[in-house]
């Protein structure tokens, strides 16, 4: 009887050693998954940033040849893609040296239209139009950064987010 009753000991203890190693490697596999999701979004997080610095770099790429075209603008919107002006002096809209986009550009009109007349995005007509630039480098974290410029005249100056031309505070007019 002594004996049935140790072979019935050994087995609950290793039932019960079996129960907390089984809790030990759940809890390791949540705290595995745990880290995985934590290195995922600090990679979107990271490559977000990145996106948002490709879209800005191509916008500054692309400023100043928008204003030296003014006269090619109406054109542009009327194309609705890419005008060769612009993608031609950018080259591959490379912001690393490899050769391959890592940013698109298209200009867009804004609401110039006095009412009653509809909405034409496809004309210009207070030489005021958005440049828009998009980060393609990082498809999970695509970005894109828009600004909305005034064509000045004859200093080929465009009055942007930045302080205008020649610090004017981005006033209308000369």
């Amino acid at each position: 009887m002594n004996r049935s009753r140790t072979s019935h000991q050994r087995g609950s203890a290793m039932l019960v050693t079996l129960i907390v190693i089984g809790a030990l490697l759940a809890g390791g596999a949540v705290l595995v998954s745990l880290q995985v999701a934590s290195n995922r979004s600090s990679d979107l997080t990271r490559s977000g940033t990145s996106a948002l610095y490709c879209a800005e770099a191509g916008l500054t790429a692309a400023r100043p040849f928008v204003a030296q075209n003014y006269l090619q603008w109406n054109a542009a919107l009327l194309a609705g893609t890419e005008p060769t002006w612009l993608s031609t002096p950018l080259g591959a809209h490379s912001i690393d040296g490899d050769a391959i986009a890592d940013y698109q550009i298209s200009l867009r009109d804004n609401d110039d239209e006095v009412s009653p007349i509809a909405n034409d995005l496809t004309h210009d007509n207070d030489q005021t139009i958005y440049i828009v630039s998009k980060c393609i480098k990082f498809p999970d974290t695509e970005k894109e950064v828009v600004e909305l410029v005034t064509y000045t005249g004859t200093t080929g100056c465009l009055k942007t987010q930045q302080g205008g031309c020649g610090g004017d505070g981005n006033s209308i007019g000369e």
